[in-house]
């Protein structure tokens, strides 16, 4: 059973088997005595793990039900680094090594016992956004402990920016554990079988076939045409592009750079379906074009007329990150003769990769930052501290939530569709 999706990539179950469990009471061992010298952190780490790698076995009652025992020692590695060598500057490299391991072993569980059907670029890509979205939560959770309880998780006596350089370096180091581990992966997968088979099959369909529309999630309430929507947004287009001219005139940097991604954004739904045949709510186009629109007007002067302005941006932000990921998570599973993602998994898809895009856009702000010091000019985006980073990260945590939960509803409404294009 724990091979049929294989197509033989465990070739001897009961070998891989007796190496994973071997693996596991090591593993339960090292959380057992992280928890007795009180080392929350690896406990609490290792408990996660071992509960991810067991769950098969447990819900299918197959103790053959195993990961790759390879993923297994990928996992102990930071555990016995620290326990060993103790706090070094490899740690941070070692523990989201750890974190991509899980990320790793959680695409093969759900590639080989769900009915999600992905490649292996998908699988690649899944496990360092999973990493990503790992990071941003580990790092909001670290400063909301200094914040309530009182710890030095990530403040300790540091100042807002040196505390948010930390915070952008653990991220650098997710970044690239997870693309290392993807790396791996696919080193892995060149030795191993790992043929694309599942419950359901991929839709079909004569080429140049255009999809059938959707319908809008929220078109019976709003009774939205699409001649209102395009009016709608070529208003909006006009007013960016005087933005976008007003930014030229007066060489104000950070209003030209936004003003011409935010452009880009509200043409991204009509070019998704001239060349790609998307057919697009057209609710999704305004909320994609709005927040856009709105996040470019705050960058050309209302920051300092309206003091909450800010907080107002940081919504903005989250939603255009959270109209991003549906409407490209969306894509992937809808066009997308290798991948299939049922409805009951779309939430987390969604949520993962609207975390990991948050964790991107920090980064990007980070090196305008550092290229603004360097080269003395003014950066078209701006980190204010760790709080203002955690700030934006929450903000994009409330948005991948509402937009996973839309999403799902979104695919539960059209079920029926979904099903017949995949065979289901």
């Amino acid at each position: 059973m724990s091979s049929s999706r294989f197509g033989g990539a465990i070739t001897t179950p009961t070998r891989n088997a007796a190496l994973g469990w071997s693996i596991v009471a090591m593993l339960a061992v090292l959380m057992i005595t992280q928890v007795a010298i009180e080392s929350y952190r690896w406990g609490f780490f290792l408990g996660l793990a071992l509960a991810l790698i067991v769950l098969p076995a447990v819900a299918l009652r197959d103790i053959s039900a195993m990961p790759p025992w390879e993923l297994l020692v990928l996992v102990a590695i930071p555990a016995v680094d620290a326990i060993l060598l103790g706090e070094t500057v490899l740690s941070p490299v070692t523990v989201y090594l750890g974190v991509a391991a899980v990320a790793l072993i959680v695409a093969v569980d759900v590639r080989t016992y769900t009915q999600v059907q992905m490649n292996r670029s998908f699988t690649v890509a899944l496990v360092v956004i999973a990493t990503l979205a790992t990071g941003a939560t580990w790092n909001v959770a670290l400063w909301i402990a200094d914040g309530v309880l009182g710890t030095s998780y990530l403040l300790g006596g540091r100042t807002q920016d040196a505390a948010n350089h930390v915070m952008m370096i653990d991220f650098l180091y997710a970044a690239s554990a997870g693309l290392l581990a993807g790396i791996l992966f696919t080193v892995y997968l060149r030795r191993r079988s790992f043929e694309a088979t599942s419950h359901a099959e991929a839709p079909g369909g004569e080429a140049g076939e255009r999809p059938e529309p959707t319908p809008s999630l929220t078109r019976g309430r709003f009774n939205l045409s699409e001649r209102r929507v395009t009016q709608i947004t070529v208003t909006m287009q006009v007013i960016l592009g005087v933005l976008l001219l007003y930014g030229l005139v007066v060489r104000d940097v950070p209003t030209i750079t936004n003003a011409s991604i935010a452009l880009l954004v509200t043409f991204l739904p009509a070019a998704l379906e001239h060349n790609y045949r998307l057919p697009m709510e057209p609710e999704l186009v305004i909320w994609l074009t709005t927040a856009a629109f709105l996040h470019t007007l705050g960058s050309a002067g209302l920051y300092d007329l309206i003091g909450q302005w800010d907080s107002l941006t940081h919504s903005l932000s989250a939603s255009i990150v959270a109209a991003t990921g549906y409407t490209l998570v969306r894509t992937i599973d809808l066009h997308s003769a290798d991948v299939y993602l049922p409805s009951r998994t779309m939430f987390a898809f969604i949520l993962l990769f609207i975390l990991a895009v948050g964790v991107v856009w920090e980064l990007v702000e980070f090196a305008l930052d550092l290229a603004a010091d360097r080269y003395g000019f003014d950066a078209a985006l701006a980190q204010h501290g760790v709080s203002d980073t955690v700030t934006d990260l929450l903000f994009n945590l409330a948005g991948a939530i509402i937009a996973a939960t839309l999403g799902a509803t979104y695919l539960t409404n059209v079920s029926h569709q979904i099903a017949e294009r995949f065979g289901n």
